[in-house]
């Protein structure tokens, strides 16, 4: 399923993603801390990727600190736990789509607006997979960026 262009309710969207969050946290004994999970909120409610400094802006205007290590430690929280991807190409961070499910994000990014979708690929039965298998390779970890043009941005400006 491919997550980011489509329209949905925003409210429940962010409701459920971090209730899944916090459930996380509990079973696990970890704690999920008022700035984790505004940073969480933040990556929801904007729905695209933004960057560490966009966030600590974020962060800033509510009064909850000014630093950037604030940002950084609470991405950091949250990507090793799932909830949050790196996209490289951007240098930004985007709320997972599927946490905690074992996947492979496969993002596409529009080149017009930044907005970004977020699909589970499986690159090992793919052409990525079948390279690795004949050098003996194992692929552990991959993460694939595509750039493009969104449904919204090619309606807008005629692009096929």
């Amino acid at each position: 399923m491919t997550v980011g262009f489509e329209t949905h309710d925003h409210k429940a969207c962010i409701d459920d993603m971090t209730a899944v969050a916090e459930a996380y946290c509990t079973r696990n004994k970890l704690k999920f801390t008022p700035t984790r999970r505004r940073v969480l909120e933040i990556l929801l409610e904007e729905h695209k990727a933004i960057g560490a400094y966009d966030i600590l802006d974020h962060l800033v205007r509510e009064g909850r600190g000014s630093q950037p290590p604030i940002a950084y430690r609470a991405l950091d929280f949250l990507v090793k736990h799932g909830f949050v991807h790196k996209i490289e190409r951007l240098n930004a961070y985007i709320a997972c789509a599927h946490p905690h499910e074992n996947h492979s994000p496969a993002f596409m990014i529009c080149r017009v607006c930044d907005s970004v979708a977020e699909a589970c690929s499986v690159p090992s039965k793919g052409i990525l997979g079948q390279a690795a298998r004949d050098v003996g390779f194992r692929i552990e970890r991959t993460v694939v960026e595509a750039e493009g043009v969104c449904p919204k941005c090619a309606d807008v400006a005629g692009v096929a």
